[in-house]
């Protein structure tokens, strides 16, 4: 599905590689529904994020310094000490192996969330197949290591309680509980981006006379974009914290 509008990227994409992304549709046996324009706006957005992301770090690594950190250095420094320490309290042991998953995670979704600060752009986190996408990797994450650690009869174990008289009872709450938690993850950040930005565009849409509000709800909106970045990364931490959690912790 398409964006209200295409951004300057998109178009780009839709230009020189519009044929790669219908042969990638066709095989996967769907069609765009426009063929000259099969990158969704939010697509060619989410895109841009990555390649953002992927150019500050080629940017930083070569500057990083030990004798002379830039600016840039120690706001990156303190975003993943940030990070480190906030898997380090929820996981424990063996933490440091999930910093690289969750750390990416919460730029990329921050990353999105923001760029709407950038005119024209809407954050793609407003289309429910992004957090959909986001929630997906979270939920084989957090099983993958769980099955990985424990062993697939000692993580299913897990989803029976400590009484195995209620183990019958449990076991399919529990079970179910840990099913539904990408779509609990997906409906959180979609609507709460896509309310924030649709709030912010009323606002605009009535004139001059109720622009202070339309920037007082603007920056709460960014505000929210961190909270929900922020609150994808904690349940992501926590849910990988629960899988590889052994019974004698």
């Amino acid at each position: 599905m398409h964006g209200h509008h295409e951004n300057f990227f998109t178009r780009l994409l839709n230009q020189y590689l519009a044929g790669p992304a219908n042969a990638l549709l066709n095989a996967a046996g769907m069609s765009a529904h426009d063929p000259s324009k099969p990158w969704a706006d939010w697509m060619g957005t989410e895109l841009l994020v990555v390649l953002i992301l992927m150019l500050a770090a080629a940017l930083l690594r070569p500057k990083l310094s030990v004798a002379n950190p830039g600016t840039f250095q120690h706001v990156m420094e303190s975003v993943i000490g940030f990070i480190r320490g906030t898997v380090k309290e929820v996981v424990g042991h063996g933490y440091q192996r999930h910093v690289a998953f969750v750390g990416t995670l919460f730029l990329f979704i921050l990353g999105m969330n923001l760029i709407d600060v950038i005119p024209a752009f809407e954050p793609p986190t407003m289309y429910v197949a992004v957090p959909l996408g986001c929630a997906l990797a979270t939920f084989v994450y957090f099983n993958f290591w769980g099955v990985k650690e424990q062993g697939l009869g000692g993580y299913l174990k897990h989803f029976a309680g400590p009484m195995p008289a209620l183990s019958w009872f449990l076991f399919p709450l529990e079970f179910l509980s840990m099913l539904i938690r990408p779509v609990s993850l997906t409906i959180r950040l979609y609507a709460n981006m896509l309310a924030g930005d649709q709030v912010s565009l009323a606002f605009v849409s009535m004139g001059l006379l109720f622009a202070p509000l339309a920037i007082a709800f603007k920056l709460m909106h960014l505000l929210v974009a961190f909270v929900q970045a922020f609150i994808f990364m904690m349940l992501t931490t926590v849910y990988v914290g629960q899988a590889t959690e052994h019974e004698e912790h």
